[in-house]
């Protein structure tokens, strides 16, 4: 229901420089996200004539979890892309060897954000020996062959991607339930847990790029000029953190467990 009118409003600002796309109960609290993509293409219009960028979240809701993402590649992506060949895309974390095939071979225009869960781990971690609902996101993880190819991509120097954490702090409780939510809190390590991931290819040279240059360069933003310094030195993460008066505690990814690197300056 964002108008054209509203779209240009925002972006008038200096502050709004993009919008996300969420399908209507594709993830936590997405339920009143776009159910037709001809909806949103007046306000895609207007984007696309003064520069805002769109992410978005790219899974159909109709079809196996699985399955969703190659889907909505086909189904939206495909004819968006068409319609708005002007129109700068974030696909925000992709988790298909289909989508980084269609992100490479796709217009300059069209990028992709990767999570360090979806870098290090596979629907078998999430699955095998019992459930893990700490490792329950959405896009849910896939088999090996989707993470090994997301690995190639990020670690390739391609700046068609980039760094995009997708960390969602839920509480415990939430998590760990009869229909617990998705989600993965990665915002206590996060570029250590892409650091561990570049550094088991060999890649860790195109770290720095990944995490602070190409996204920078595509939404138009000045390059941080801050440095931090990691090390190769294990740690070991906290069972949880405290997550507010309310909510109790937040279990981070790799809770009780160590990470590989660790910022030391």
């Amino acid at each position: 229901k964002t108008t054209p009118q509203e779209i240009r409003k925002a972006y008038a600002t200096g502050k709004i420089v993009a919008c996300k796309y969420y399908p209507a109960g594709a993830t936590t609290n997405s339920d009143f996200g776009v159910s037709d993509v001809k909806n949103t293409y007046p306000a895609l219009q207007a984007m696309q004539e003064i520069g805002m960028r769109l992410c978005i979240h790219s899974e159909v809701t109709n079809a196996d979890i699985f399955e969703r993402e190659p889907l909505f590649i086909e189904e939206v992506m495909k004819p968006l892309a068409i319609k708005f060949p002007k129109l700068n895309i974030i696909m925000e974390h992709i988790s298909t060897r289909e989508a980084v095939e269609y992100v490479m071979n796709g217009p300059p225009n069209l990028r992709a954000s990767i999570t360090c869960h979806h870098l290090l781990f596979n629907r078998n971690h999430l699955l095998v020996g019992g459930i893990r609902p700490h490792l329950y996101c959405l896009p849910i993880l896939k088999a090996e062959v989707h993470r090994q190819a997301l690995l190639k991509a990020a670690t390739s120097g391609s700046p068609k991607f980039f760094l995009g954490t997708d960390s969602a702090p839920h509480p415990t409780g939430a998590k760990e339930s009869a229909c617990g939510c998705a989600g993965v809190y990665t915002a206590h390590a996060a570029v250590e847990l892409y650091a561990e991931a570049f550094d088991s290819v060999g890649a860790l040279d195109k770290l720095d790029s990944f995490c602070s240059e190409y996204g920078a360069e595509h939404y138009g933003f000045e390059r941080n000029t801050r440095m931090i310094t990691l090390e190769k030195t294990p740690w070991t993460v906290p069972s949880s953190y405290d997550f507010g008066d309310e909510h109790g505690t937040v279990t981070p990814l790799r809770a009780g467990k160590e990470v590989l690197w660790k910022i030391v300056e």
